[in-house]
């Protein structure tokens, strides 16, 4: 490691944060996390993170009495703002939310408008209380449609579709995915597939979500598909019938089961629960101010209580001026 030029790069860094914040003009700044450089902050101008807003691992993590999970953040997307955050940095299990990354490489390397057939491995996911869309072997649906539902479904099948679709297995995709992250500046994180089914050497961060969300919300199809309260997505049977499967969102803001304040638009987002990462939620809201927020919680006890957290999240969105 040269030890020089990271001491020379956080010291520009706090400089920098300390003359403009999180405003800094074309900042280029991302952290790096690994076992013998965890937690510094440092440019990395071979990624995408420029004009984004960073914590500084330096800054004190904020409390809040209401927000109990392990990790939570909420920022101002359109002037690169900290409404809140703690524990951003803090390599957690990202269960489902991990479908997002999947999201990112697909619509960067595929076309939604192939055709994707079934395999064996994608209809034959055995894990105990693995969420699956119902897909047999030798299936064919339209990439767009399996999109949908690994989205708004959470169709743990369809992200192995998906994968192997595009990279041949899951190995190769999560390769993929795993350099797409690294591009993006998440380097906190590590993936070895491409639905969130726990692995121990499968983790990511909140602000690592954060990064990848960020850069989904600038494509038109991902906001239509995570802003679906319901999907209709047909399919071609080996015997050439076309069927059609019908799934229901996962998120409870969307589907009206949990109230946003009055002052908040929720676009849409990305849930995700295993026993190992707790009730996850990664969020895309808009507030009367025309501004567009991130709010992501990991590792909540449970999900009244994420779904509690994440409303107070959003409570930190301010109120349109009169």
């Amino acid at each position: 490691m040269n030890y020089k030029k990271v001491i020379f790069s956080i010291l520009m860094m706090s400089i920098s944060l300390i003359l403009f914040g999180c405003n800094m003009e074309k900042a280029d700044i991302a952290y790096v996390s690994d076992t013998s450089n965890y937690g510094y902050v440092t440019p990395l101008e071979d990624t995408k993170s420029s004009e984004l807003c960073v914590v500084p691992l330096s800054k004190k993590n904020d409390t809040n009495e209401s927000i109990t999970a392990e990790s939570a953040l909420i920022f101002d997307v359109t002037d690169q703002s900290i409404l809140y955050e703690n524990n951003v940095y803090e390599r957690l299990y990202p269960a489902s939310v991990t479908k997002l990354m999947t999201a990112y490489v697909t619509l960067k390397y595929a076309d939604l408008d192939d055709i994707v057939t079934i395999s064996y491995n994608a209809s034959h996911i055995t894990e105990s209380g693995a969420k699956l869309c119902g897909f047999k072997e030798g299936d064919q649906v339209k990439l767009r449609n399996l999109l949908c539902a690994l989205l708004v479904y959470s169709g743990n099948d369809a992200g192995v579709a998906i994968a192997e679709h595009i990279s041949g297995s899951v190995d190769s995709f999560a390769d993929l995915m795993n350099k797409e992250a690294y591009e993006l500046g998440a380097t906190g994180s590590h993936f070895v597939n491409p639905h969130g089914l726990h692995d121990d050497n499968h983790y990511t961060t909140t602000y690592d979500i954060y990064l990848i969300f960020n850069e989904l919300i600038k494509n038109e199809d991902f906001v239509d598909m995570i802003h679906s309260k319901e999907v209709l997505v047909p399919y071609k049977d080996t015997k050439g019938n076309v069927l059609s499967y019908t799934f229901s969102s996962t998120n409870e803001f969307l589907l009206g089961e949990t109230d946003a304040p009055e002052d908040v638009t929720v676009v849409g987002g990305k849930t995700g629960t295993t026993s190992k990462a707790g009730a996850c939620l990664a969020l895309y809201s808009k507030g009367e101010d025309g501004h567009a927020y991130i709010s992501i919680v990991f590792k909540a006890d449970n999900k009244t209580s994420l779904y509690r957290q994440m409303t107070q999240l959003l409570k930190f969105i301010p109120k349109k001026e009169e």
